[in-house]
Parts: structure tokens; sequence; C-alpha cells
């Protein structure tokens, strides 16, 4: 160092070199208070850091708390404004019923596991835990809480919304509770305002309940304990008048401390550096080449990060792909990748909105970073998919684990703002054993994997087969193939008459798609209409067989056209427009049309279903419930939707005929659609006989093969052409 200063000295001169290391000496005191300083502010950050996630996590355990709250009084209102209720409750109790339907459901069930029906005098009628009887009154099992829940209950009377919820101690724990008076959602049935009974419901704070509920909410080591721990924070729950019935505790994350452990030996190791380098005068060009380094390393991880989530990319997925492809063929173990499709995601960012949408993709993230194990690898490689890799060994548990706790996780609702949103996952698993596949050919095996997973019901994980990709390669060709003959107006429509049951004459037709692949080969409708759903061709599918159909029912005055509509269509928010655009165009009367929608859709999406259904009937459209009693029927969706017409499925048909029983329900049916007023059509009527049966059962409208087979507009306009007509063209 002497003799680099000397020959500085001879070549700058001695004034000089003192200037330079002067300013040197003063840059590193600079440097030295700089860095004291940046220690201090990353201790600030990281107390600050620990005291927002404390705070967090705090918040999370209220909105726990309250989430249960909310949710069993939600749970006492359906049990207890429920017309089957009154009519069991009051007058001579049907117990059978009572217990069918409040006592055994506390066996085993999530919502409640004790339940109590207490009469006006406060006598308690029924009580039941764990689905057996037991020998216990809810006065004395429920305490002050109750006496006063009962006391306000009964004040309330009638009232809707009179439900109360709260945290009470019972004789076997702690317990959140409701309590309702058994009242009528409807003007069918009548309670006596002035002799009430009330259900009280329970359901236990058990160290299982507190597990799901800290996996629900994510948070740490939540416990429920009589005492306060001595250190660690904790959240009081407390009955209605104060008394405190335990502590929740967690076990706080300190993501702060974690930070600042992970930083402070690098901010100790630059210091060092710097001091090192001053002596030889290269501070200027260390300096620069760190900054560049820094400017570097931010771009590269810019680069391979998505920045909605904050996961790998696709791009920084196929890198750490292909370290661990090599770790795994130097270590002879497996690389295991999940791909995960969020199902129902599309239908959040059209009914919610895009920024909804986004806010989910993040819950979604962070929700799985804490999912996978620490070495695995999650990554967002697309709007909503992601993948996730890692090493394994030789048939290790660990894939199958870790798929179960994702689907756990997708069954639970998430929550957004004030908006509540449901999704589930499909998952695509693939294997590359001992490395032996590369990370491309790895993540589209899982891709494979996943649709299949996808297209065999949603929600449930597949392993990837060879098979897949023959099975794969066909579909996308008929999709192209399908996508080609929608573009070129290659889509047959096909009309089936629907006749007047007294009088048999045409007094409508369905319209119904037909595609002949290449022009030769038929394809049938349930084989490329789920893929024209699937694909989003039903886009263009749809609204071409609309059009097609009110052009030609415009050349038969006093016939109406009915199509069925696709729930893909449904969930699309302009389709009413689009619709009502169509029949405006054609110059038809909405009041001939009918869109006809099965049932599942109404029970998946009952609040947007609505929102369209009201919509189009706004503009004139009418709205049939097709193939009733083809799977679950409900008939509160009859009374909420207000369907114009009824078409029962081609099953009744069948089984009216075939047995007593079978008549029988098929005569309820159509008497069930009378008393709503809404005429009933009967598919699938195949015989003299069976029209004969129909149109006594009361229907009005028949249809099936007996009267027409499918047939083109020109057929369906000599069925309808005077005889006159027939006998001119045929001369």
């Amino acid at each position: 160092m002497l003799r680099l200063a000397r020959h500085l000295s001879g070549m700058i001169g001695a004034r000089r070199l003192a200037v330079v290391l002067g300013v040197l000496a003063s840059f590193a005191i600079v440097v030295s208070l700089a860095t004291v300083l940046v220690m201090m502010a990353l201790g600030f950050l990281a107390n600050r850091a620990n005291e927002l996630d404390a705070e967090r996590t705090r918040q999370t355990v209220f909105g726990a708390l309250s989430s249960m709250r909310s949710s069993i009084v939600t749970t006492v209102r359906d049990y207890a404004v429920w017309d089957d209720a009154v009519t069991a409750v009051y007058g001579t109790p049907d117990m059978p019923w009572l217990i069918a339907n409040m006592g055994l459901a506390t066996e085993g069930g999530p919502l409640f596991d004790t339940v109590f029906l207490v009469d006006e005098t406060g006598k308690t009628m029924l009580a039941y835990r764990n689905g057996a009887p037991v020998e216990a009154d809810a006065r004395s099992y429920g305490g002050a809480v109750f006496l006063e829940m009962h006391r306000k209950i009964l004040r309330a009377g009638l009232e809707p919304g009179a439900e109360l919820g709260v945290f009470l101690q019972t004789p076997d724990g702690p317990a959140v509770g409701a309590a309702s008076a058994i009242r009528p959602v409807s003007s069918a049935v009548e309670a006596p305002a002035e002799a009430l009974r009330t259900l009280f419901i329970i359901r236990h704070l058990t160290p299982a309940r507190i597990s799901r509920i800290a996996d629900n909410f994510l948070i740490s080591g939540l416990l429920l304990a009589e005492s306060a721990p001595s250190n660690g924070p904790a959240v009081p729950l407390a009955d209605p008048d104060g008394k405190t019935l335990g502590f929740l505790s967690w076990t706080p994350d300190a993501p702060g401390n974690q930070s600042y452990a992970q930083v402070r030996p690098l901010v100790l190791l630059a210091l060092a550096g710097v001091v090192v380098f001053f002596a030889l005068l290269v501070l200027t060009g260390a300096a620069f080449a760190i900054r560049l380094k820094a400017d570097e390393n931010t771009a590269r991880i810019q680069a391979l990060t998505d920045r909605l989530s904050g996961l790998r990319n696709r791009t920084g997925l196929y890198l750490g792909l292909d370290e661990l492809t090599a770790r795994a063929r130097t270590e002879e173990r497996d690389v295991v990748m999940l791909y995960l499709d969020l199902d129902g995601f599309k239908d959040v960012n059209d009914f919610y909105g895009h920024a909804v949408g986004d806010r989910l993709i993040r819950g979604v993230s962070a929700g799985l970073s804490r999912l996978v194990p620490a070495k695995a690898m999650l990554a967002r490689i697309g709007g909503d998919e992601f993948a996730i890799a890692f090493i394994d060994r030789l048939d290790g548990p660990e894939a199958e684990h870790l798929t179960r706790s994702i689907l756990d996780f997708f069954s639970e609702p998430f929550s957004i703002g004030e908006r509540v949103a449901v999704v589930g996952a499909s998952i695509g698993i693939a294997v590359s054993r001992k490395g032996a596949v590369g990370g491309e050919e790895l993540l589209r095996r899982a891709d494979v994997a996943m649709y299949r997973a996808k297209h065999a019901g949603r929600g449930r994980a597949m392993y990837y087969e060879t098979l897949m990709d023959d099975d794969r390669d066909e579909r996308r060709e008929m999709e192209e193939a399908l996508r080609a003959a929608v573009a070129r107006g290659e889509i047959d429509v096909v009309f089936q008459p629907i006749v007047g049951a007294r009088s048999r004459t045409i007094c409508g037709v369905e319209a119904l798609a037909r595609w002949s692949r290449g022009g030769t080969k038929p394809v049938p409708p349930d084989v490329f209409i789920p893929l024209a759903e699937a694909t989003g061709i039903i886009d263009t599918l749809g609204p071409l067989v609309l059009k097609r159909a009110c052009a030609a029912v415009r050349n038969w005055p006093g016939i109406d056209i009915s199509i069925n509509v696709s729930p893909a269509q449904f969930r699309n928010p302009y389709f009413p427009d689009q619709a009502l655009g169509i029949i405006a165009e054609a110059g038809i009367a909405p009041s001939r049309v009918t869109l006809e929608i099965t049932e599942g859709y109404f029970i998946q999406n009952p609040g947007r279903a609505k929102l369209v259904m009201d919509r189009l009937k706004a503009g004139g459209v009418r709205i049939a419930l097709d193939d009733f009693g083809a799977g679950f029927s409900s008939i509160g969706y009859l009374i909420r939707f207000g369907f114009d017409r009824m078409k029962i499925d081609r099953s009744l048909t069948i089984a009216g005929e075939q047995s007593p029983k079978g008549g029988a329900m098929l005569q309820a049916t159509v008497a069930l659609a009378a008393s709503f007023d809404m005429p009933v059509t009967a598919e699938g009527v195949e015989t003299a006989e069976q029209a004969a049966f129909l149109h006594l059962c009361g229907c009005d409208q028949l249809q099936g093969y007996f009267f027409g087979k499918p047939m083109s507009e020109r057929a369906i306009s000599d069925l309808l052409a005077p005889p006159a007509d027939v006998e001119a063209a045929a001369g």
C-alpha cells in the first residue's frame, strides 16, 4: 500500500494525492454513516412490517368471528323461516318431520351440532346434539344468553330479520349460536304471533373447528384457550354481556424479522467491500459495476415475474424447470408438475368486472403461495392458469397431499371486498421420471391432463396419460373444423313441429342446429354443442341459429319458434341485447320467440340468470324451462323465475306410459305447472297412445317423432301450406 501511495504521489504529486485520499476518506465516512442509517431504517421497517402483519392477522381473526356469527344467523333463518317448518311446529307438532329435518341435521354437519326447539312458554320441545336426542333444557343449556335471546325473539314477533346470533358458553364449551322464531316465508301458511315457537341452533368451537378456521383464513397456530397467553397476540371471545368465554391466540409470522435477518449480512458485507476497495482507487469502478449488476438483476427479475400476482411468469417457470430437471437427473429423482386452471373465473370477470378478477387472482396467488412446499416453484402462466413444480422422490406422496390441499382451498368461497366469488380448480399432473422429460414437454403434458380433468367435470385432478394426446388432437381438429364451418355458414338449421294437444295442428316449431363435418359426416349435437360451449364458438353459433330461425318463421304466420339457448350464451352480458336485436332485424314479434334453457344454469347462477331473464322478458321474448324432470327439479325455481312455459323431458313421457307411478308423477308435474299458470309442452311423443294420455294429463302442446322428425325449412313450409297449394305445386 505504501509503495502504491509513493507511486501515485510520484504520478500526481503529494498535494493532489492528499486531496484524493481526503475525498476518499470523506466518502468512506459518508458511506459508513449511510450504512448505519440504512441498518436503522431496515430495523424500523422490520418492526413496522411485524406490526402491520400482527394488525392484519388481528383484523382477520375479528373477520373470522364475524363470519361465523353471520353464517349461523343465515343458517337459522333458512331453517326457521320455512313454510314446511311452520306446518310441522304449530298445532300438533310433527315430530318425525322435526327430527328428520332439524334433529338429524346436527349429525356431522358443518352448520350446527346442537338444536333446540322451544315453545311459547319456554319449554323445550326438541333437543338434539350430534344426531342424537339429549336430555337437556334450552334455558339451562344456553343460560342467561339464551333467555335474553328468547325474550327478544318473542318481542320481535313475525318481523323479518329478527334472527339473533351470539357467542355463548354451554356445558359443552364455548360456542356460537343463533335463534329465530318459526315463521312462514309466504302467505300460504300462518304462525300465531302471540304464541311463537323458537328455533335455537349451536355450533361449538371445538379444536377441529378452530383448526378449520385457521386453514380458511390462513392464520398460523390459531388456538382457543380459557386464559390469555402470557406473551403473544390474542383476541377475547365474549358473550353479549361482555363475559369473556376464552381467548383466540395465534403465532405471529414476523415477516419483518425474517427480511431483516436476510438483508443485514448483505449490507454489512457491502460495507466491508467498500472499505477494502477504497484504498485501491477502484471505488468508482466497483460502484459502477455494482450498480450495473443491480440493474441487470432487477431487469432479469422483472422479466421473469408476473406483475399482477408477483409470482414467476412463463419464462421464469421454464428457467426454473431447466434447473429442476438438471437436479433431478443428478439426484435420480422425479420432477412433478401441477397445472391449475380456475373453474368459473370467466364468470367472475364478466359479472363483476376485470378489477375484481385481478383481485381474485392476487388472492389465489397468495393462498397458493402458502400451500406449496418451501422448495416448490409456483408460477402464473396465463390469465387464470398456474403451475407448480417440485422435485419428489419416486412415487412420493407430496403430489397427492398438495393436490388435496389445493382442492380443499378452492372449496371455500373467496371474499373480495363486499362480493363473494366461488371458483374451483381443475388440475393436471405430469411426472418426469428422473428428469427424462424436458420442462416444456412436461408443462404440455400437465396442460393436456388439466383439460381432461376440466372436461371430466371440473374440480378434480388427473394424471397425464399418453392416450390423452390422441384425444386432444382429435378434439383440436374437430374444433378447427367447427370454427371454420360456423364462419362459412355451413351449420344447418332444421325444425321439429310442435302441435296443439287438442287440435293436432302445428302451432310452433323448435329450431335445432345440425352439422355435417366435411359435408358428409353428421356430427351429433351432443358432441359439437358442448365443444362449441367449451371453446367459445357458441358465441358465434348461437346468434347464427337464432338469425336463421327468425328469418324462417317470418314466412310462417301464426307459427311460434323455440330456440335452445346454451348456458354459455346466458353468461354473456351482451346476449340479451344481441338476441333482441336479431329478432327486431327479422321483423317478427318478440312474443313469437321462445328461448329454452335448462334448469341447471338457474341453479348454478340464480342471481345472474334472473337479470338476463328479466331483460329478455322485458323485450317481449318468452322463456321456457327445458327438460323439466330430467335431473334436479326445484319448485322454488319455478316460483322465483316465473317461466312462460314448461317443457317436460322425454323421460317423464316414457315413465308415464310404463307404470301407474310414472303416470301419477307425470300428472302431478302438469298439475304443478298449472298451479303456476304455466302451459306445458311434452317432448318425446312417439305413439298415438302417448299423445292421448298427455292430452288427458293437461299438456297443451306436444312434440316428438309421432308428429314429425326435425326437417328442413322447405319441408315445414310444405306442411303448413293449404292442400290446394300443395296440389298445385305437385301438378
